[in-house]
């Protein structure tokens, strides 16, 4: 593409993400999650233990459907949350915003769990069993049977369907290549071709396979991330209370600059730290009560308690340990050798560094753990949108042509491709948004029911 016509698309595009995810959008999604708190009378903070209890639990309930279990259900939503975000947009959002910015992560993503809680009540309760016998359910689905607006489902799906193909797979595929060059010199041609072969084995298979490798491969990559975070933090153990002390002081007061670190204001703090928040836990997006609908639940309001916890692991523990270690290794405002300000995951990879011996390689195969789970995850939300838009027959070839595109993803420059996925999450946002609005009343009359539900099964157990 001419450079000229490429830097006009990007600017375009640049003109489109500054309206899309501007203050008002992102007051929006904050202030569904604060309503949903107190109309449901903060359900994710009362009702945790039992969201936690339900994925470990072997118990089965009279009347379950589905597809795949409540924990498999979650790891696939999980595979598609934690990624990138996780390392690199957590050390951003400091460098931007100060350690503050973590507080205002952690406010977004609490807020976000009932927001999370309404997207996949909602999904599980308008859930359709498709030609395929496979559950089916989404924005795109509650928005149509509930509000009866089939273009806005429609445009979910197809805003859904152009994520997935960009920040689903290229960006993964090329953040994956990327890697493995840097680190082990291996050409990204040859990193396209072994990731769409172990892609396309586990996609081929649909929604239960891809829940059977998501619910190994997340706990896995979780584990051995934060096993290498832990392990800095013990050695700096004496500095994590001043540097939580940071987190809350500077979350209202802003940051003075140290060094190449710019300082930041509150109003700063707080954007950067909500934005972040929203990409690492998806709140508001509505892809993950994708994965939600096909949970084998009896009732929406078990699953929709599940779901929401993902918010909780994506950001509130595993964001967390990422600020934490950027905190006690006082990395903000170093440079590196070329003279440039640390930021994203090379600032994360020297934060390790500059305490575990090898501690790079940590960040790095955490990288890339992170983004082919991504691939997976995303693989079956653009299904399912793909499915929408086209019918079932759509399905195979979707699997086929996603899994094909991973290999010029790797070698290509994507840099267009981020604006897109940028752009296409932000135009996905607003038919959820709106639908969870115009279906609130649905939301609270449901999780009426299921309350009663709980309590008439305390009282028999008791």
């Amino acid at each position: 593409m001419n450079s000229d016509i490429t830097k006009s698309l990007i600017d375009i595009l640049d003109t489109f993400y500054s309206y899309i995810w501007s203050t008002p959008m992102l007051l929006l999604i904050m202030g569904i999650g604060a309503y949903f708190t107190i109309a449901l009378r903060g359900i994710q903070f009362r009702y945790l233990g039992y969201a936690f209890s339900l994925i470990m639990g072997k118990k089965h309930y009279k009347g379950e459907k589905g597809d795949i279990t409540h924990f498999q259900s979650l790891m696939t939503a999980l595979a598609a949350t934690i990624g990138i975000g996780n390392i690199a947009g957590v050390s951003t959002a400091i460098v931007v915003g100060g350690m503050g910015a973590l507080f205002w992560m952690w406010v977004t993503a609490l807020l976000g769990m009932a927001t999370r809680y309404a997207e996949s009540i909602l999904a599980v309760k308008y859930r359709t069993v498709d030609k395929r016998g496979e559950m089916s359910g989404g924005p795109m689905y509650f928005i149509e049977r509930g509000m009866n607006w089939r273009w806005l489902a429609t445009a979910f799906a197809l805003f859904g369907a152009i994520a997935a193909f960009g920040g689903g797979n290229m960006i993964q595929s090329n953040s994956v290549a990327d890697v493995l060059h840097n680190l082990f010199s291996i050409d990204p041609a040859w990193s396209g071709v072994i990731l769409a072969i172990l892609t396309g084995l586990t996609i081929l298979g649909g929604i239960k396979s891809i829940g059977k490798v998501a619910s190994y491969l997340v706990p896995l990559m979780a584990f051995f991330y934060i096993g290498g975070a832990s392990l800095v933090l013990i050695m700096r153990y004496d500095l994590i209370p001043q540097v939580i002390m940071n987190i809350f002081s500077t979350a209202f007061t802003g940051q003075a600059a140290v060094g190449g670190f710019a300082g930041s204001t509150i109003i700063l703090a707080i954007q950067v730290g909500v934005s972040r928040g929203l990409m690492t836990s998806e709140a508001g997006l509505g892809t993950a009560s994708i994965a939600a609908s096909a949970a084998q639940t009896d009732v929406p309001g078990r699953q929709a308690l599940v779901s929401m916890t993902g918010c909780f692991l994506a950001t509130i523990v595993m964001c967390t340990f990422t600020g934490l270690v950027l905190g006690v290794t006082g990395v903000q405002g170093s440079y590196d050798a070329d003279g440039k300000l640390l930021t994203g995951a090379s600032m994360t990879v020297a934060a390790f560094e500059s305490v575990v011996s090898g501690g790079g390689y940590i960040v790095t195969i955490g990288l890339i753990l992170f983004a082919f789970t991504t691939l997976l995850g995303w693989a079956y939300y653009g299904e399912k949108c793909c499915e929408y838009l086209l019918g079932e027959r759509s399905v195979l070839w979707y699997r086929l042509i996603f899994t094909l595109i991973i290999i010029p993803g790797a070698v290509m420059d994507l840099e267009i491709v981020w604006k897109i996925s940028d752009v296409t999450n932000g135009l996905m946002a607003i038919p959820n948004l709106i639908g969870l609005i115009a279906l609130s009343g649905v939301v609270i009359k449901e999780t009426k029911g299921f309350m009663l539900l709980l309590k008439s099964e305390a009282e028999n157990a008791g």
